[in-house]
């Protein structure tokens, strides 16, 4: 009997495994998934919680309940990998061994990483909502804030859902604005990128939305240290921004065993073929979601995207058959602008986000770099289509890869 073994119970590691299970026979296939911990989180939903619209008890979920039946669980943290032995180790000495390996034990945040950033003022005056814990602390910080200056900041690409810090600075321009306390209060947003955004056309857009709301744009600052004493954020170059209420995403970083196993680089990122998600390195070993060092974004849409072609792919491997499933990137984000409207993006590895209609060509019914009231709907209801759909692994009617149609460069607008 052959042997799949899944690292994180995560939103790829679940699909994987449910979609696995349906298309592999339980008389000739075992699939094991294996995570630290019970709890499945939908970390979208990490957003909403400073603002006060969702709670912990709407962002989890029992990860055993999401996983089908035939699938085998277990509680456990990984040691590490040895994958010249085909074995998986556990905390505590237990030794799992497996035929094929996928590795999706995704990304964290690691305030560690940068001086001070876990210091005298880390929940006080220093936040992040890239945890439970952290978007709860931060609900309550939010709740006497009433003057003085916020910054929203990202200490290093990549990171989980890059969008997310645009939202939350958007979200709290709204916020603000409820409540009278807009003009109270400097908003600034620092990023190391050279613009709002990664894609030219989108960081544009995005970058003149910050401008309208008169949140202040701090490009190029690649963070050194924070000043605990001084409450500003030090540059490498010295620069200096100061805050009194800091948000910051700090450095995201994959699992510690792969670094551990020595399968990763220098951010515990399993490096893949960027089309297919088999190692570089080893040939029954697979990486998905936030675990690989794919040039894709770290987020839902993509791992939703990638197991649908690592699926087909993976059936095909282990008959001895060639790959014909090639992941193009896909990746699509709805983005929290404020007043109940988003925006979306639509993008892959080559082609970068542009205007349109999706997922039907110039019908829509959603809008592509746009703020719509609809879009903000689709936001909230993805929720249910997570929990529901995708990580059971039901089919949605999207395509995995990107479609040009419907879309249209900037300039060709009427």
């Amino acid at each position: 009997m052959k042997k799949v073994v899944v690292l994180g119970a995560g939103t790829a590691g679940t699909m994987v495994a449910n979609k696995l299970r349906a298309r592999l026979t339980d008389i000739a296939w075992t699939i094991t998934v294996i995570d630290r911990d019970d709890v499945h989180h939908y970390q979208p939903g990490y957003l909403f919680i400073p603002f006060g619209h969702y709670t912990r008890q709407e962002v989890e979920r029992p990860r055993r309940a999401q996983l089908k039946d035939g699938v085998h669980f277990v509680v456990a943290e990984v040691d590490r990998v040895n994958a010249d032995t085909n074995t998986v180790e556990l905390v505590g000495g237990d030794v799992i061994d497996y035929d094929f390996l996928v590795i999706a034990s995704g990304t964290t945040p690691r305030p560690d990483q940068t001086e001070g950033m876990v210091g005298s003022q880390w929940r006080r005056s220093i936040f992040d909502f890239y945890t439970l814990d952290g978007a709860e602390a931060l609900a309550q910080a939010l709740k006497t804030f009433d003057r003085g200056q916020m910054v929203v900041h990202i200490s290093e690409m990549p990171i989980k859902c890059p969008v997310a810090p645009l939202e939350f600075a958007f979200l709290a321009d709204d916020w603000l604005r409820q409540r009278g306390l807009r003009d109270r209060v400097d908003l600034t947003f620092v990023t190391p990128l050279d613009a709002a955004f990664t894609q030219p056309v989108a960081a544009e857009f995005l970058g003149g939305m910050l401008e309208e709301r008169k949140i202040h744009l701090v490009p190029d600052f690649m963070v050194e240290r924070i000043d605990n004493e001084l409450k500003a954020l030090v540059s490498y170059d010295e620069r200096q921004v100061p805050f009194d209420l800091l948000v910051t995403v700090p450095v995201n970083m994959g699992a510690d065993f792969v670094g551990r196993s020595g399968l990763g680089d220098e951010l515990n990122y399993v490096p893949v073929d960027k089309h297919t998600f088999l190692s570089v390195a080893h040939a029954n070993v697979f990486a998905i979601g936030d675990a690989c060092n794919a040039p894709a974004s770290k987020a839902g849409s993509v791992a939703h995207f990638a197991v649908d072609i690592f699926v087909g792919n993976f059936l095909q491997y282990v008959k001895g058959l060639p790959m014909t499933g090639s992941f193009d990137g896909h990746a699509n984000c709805f983005v929290e602008s404020g007043d109940e409207k988003a925006l979306l993006i639509d993008f892959n590895y080559e082609t970068q986000p542009l205007p349109g209609r999706y997922p039907l060509p110039f019908i829509g019914p959603l809008s592509l770099l746009k703020p719509t009231r609809i879009n903000h709907i689709g936001k909230l209801a993805f929720r249910h289509l997570y929990w529901n759909v995708l990580l059971p692994g039901h089919p949605l009617p999207l395509p995995s890869h990107m479609s040009m149609a419907g879309k249209h460069l900037p300039e060709e607008e009427t």
